[in-house]
């Protein structure tokens, strides 16, 4: 963590990498939950945004933050978003608005733009 930051309020960055040639975009894990609030430290610190596509499924917790102009937005699917699909075990699938899908992927990044194009 940057010495600038608060270290108790989220402060947990681990497994940082990036692609080559992604250049501006980079993954990290953290503890459980998205750490909105550290990055925004650090985005004023630097003056830059960010947007920040976070999930952790085991959690139920799939969204984005997007930090612009010192105004953060904070979109999640919520337990009602995550209902509106089904998994079938005995065939490994997804079902979704009467189609099929091998992973939920796609599912959850629908019900986000959706939510996202309503602001």
């Amino acid at each position: 963590m940057p010495d600038f930051s608060d270290s108790t309020n989220g402060g947990y960055f681990f497994n940082i990498y990036w692609n080559e040639g992604d250049e501006g975009n980079f993954q990290y894990e953290t503890k459980w939950s998205p750490n909105s609030e550290i990055l925004r430290s650090i985005a004023d610190r630097y003056q830059v945004d960010f947007v920040q596509d976070y999930e952790e499924m085991g959690n139920g917790i799939y969204g984005r933050a997007t930090y612009q102009n010192g105004i953060l937005d904070d979109v999640c699917l919520s337990d009602e978003d995550l209902e509106a699909y089904d998994f079938e075990e005995d065939t490994d699938t997804y079902h979704f608005e009467g189609e099929t899908y091998d992973s939920d992927c796609e599912i959850l990044e629908t019900l986000l733009e959706r939510k996202l194009s309503l602001l």
